[in-house]
């Protein structure tokens, strides 16, 4: 068997922590500056010992994070072998949660290598994107921020009114009309109803909301942009012909997920996106399901349930499918929600990969 080096690395803002050993030897602690001098020194090491130990092959570890994928890159530019560890997939106890450092955050991630270097167990890896899936990921994630926003300041807005017991006229309408836009722009103004505090309140309020409105039209324009991409030009035609799904939704879904033939199932769709029951099993008790596990892309579920209510308002035949799970557990229509989400997002997988192969095969043509 040939010899290889080990490494479980703890990464924070400024520091890295790493546990290294050959084989079964007792770890050895390093620590390095989480900077390009820092970090390149420290494979200057490394490639030092490889070489003094006669190894083979390097494995290394880290957890996902804030910090990106940056030491990924760099570690395969070294010729490592090197994995991005979900932090929800590695058992720790509660001891370990009450007596929690650098370095036995190191020596956990270092135990998880070394077992699946000389045990072959199986790493709880996640999916790490190729650069350019990573860059146009910004784009459709600052664009979902941006709507978040948008709807916090509408709340604040709404809350400021009902704090000052100032009711909106009936001639408003329902929702965030321009008749109650206009109005609001009136209480903002010279004749407002509020007090000198509230109306100052409400008047910044709405010049927020005025300029993260200019920013979602721009970066709707970025979104269209990256759609006409030749990658994604066939996939976003075909999700879109789909009813309730719109273009960001459709980019929103490829550029989180990436490469959609990685799935082998809809179940595993179905279990990455937390869209499944959690489960409960232990000796004689049966197994007993309950809420979905909320695991994955909260951003993809939430743009798939807002895609849902749109196609049970829309589209008759999910509005009957919509009724006939409704109609199984009256009381809970979230069960019939999560379900349709769920039929959704298979559904969206089935024609996202049926394109991606068909775009793949005209890019192999091409060439």
């Amino acid at each position: 068997m040939a010899k290889c080096i080990m490494l479980g690395v703890d990464v924070h803002d400024e520091t890295l922590v790493v546990k290294m050993a050959v084989g079964t030897e007792q770890p050895e602690t390093h620590r390095c500056a989480n900077s390009l001098r820092g970090r390149g020194q420290f494979w200057k090491a490394l490639k030092a010992i490889v070489k003094k130990q006669g190894c083979d092959r390097v494995v290394m570890a880290y957890e996902a994070s804030c910090q990106g994928f940056g030491l990924y890159d760099e570690a395969r530019e070294e010729g490592l072998e090197c994995h991005v560890l979900a932090p929800t997939k590695i058992a720790r106890s509660v001891q370990h949660l009450r007596r929690k450092t650098d370095e036995e955050d190191a020596q956990r991630l270092f135990e998880v290598v070394r077992g699946h270097v000389l045990a072959g167990n199986e790493l709880p890896t996640v999916a790490v994107p190729d650069l350019m899936t990573r860059e146009d990921r910004e784009v459709t994630r600052a664009r979902q921020d941006v709507s978040e926003k948008l709807t916090l300041l509408k709340t604040q807005v709404q809350t400021l009114l009902k704090r000052n017991g100032l009711c909106r006229p009936k001639a408003t309408g329902k929702g965030w009309t321009k008749f109650f836009e206009a109005w609001l722009q009136g209480q903002a103004g010279d004749s407002s109803d509020l007090q000198d505090g509230a109306h100052i309140a409400l008047a910044t309020l709405l010049r927020q909301k005025e300029a993260v409105e200019k920013e979602i039209e721009l970066l709707d324009r970025e979104v269209a942009r990256l759609s006409r991409k030749k990658r994604y030009a066939g996939p976003v035609e075909a999700l879109t012909a789909v009813s309730g799904v719109g273009v960001l939704t459709a980019m929103l879904l490829l550029t989180e997920l990436g490469d959609l033939s990685r799935f082998a199932s809809r179940k595993q769709i179905g279990a990455y996106l937390g869209l499944v029951p959690s489960s409960n099993e232990s000796g004689k008790r049966g197994d007993r399901k309950g809420h979905i596990t909320h695991q994955g892309l909260w951003r993809v579920r939430r743009a798939l349930c807002q895609c849902t209510w749109t196609r049970v308002r829309t589209d008759p035949e999910a509005k009957a499918a919509y009724a006939r799970i409704v109609a199984r557990n009256p009381k809970h229509k979230k069960i019939a929600v999560v379900a349709m989400m769920r039929r959704l997002a298979v559904l969206l997988w089935h024609i996202g990969l049926d394109a991606q192969r068909r775009n793949d095969c005209f890019e192999r043509e091409a060439v």
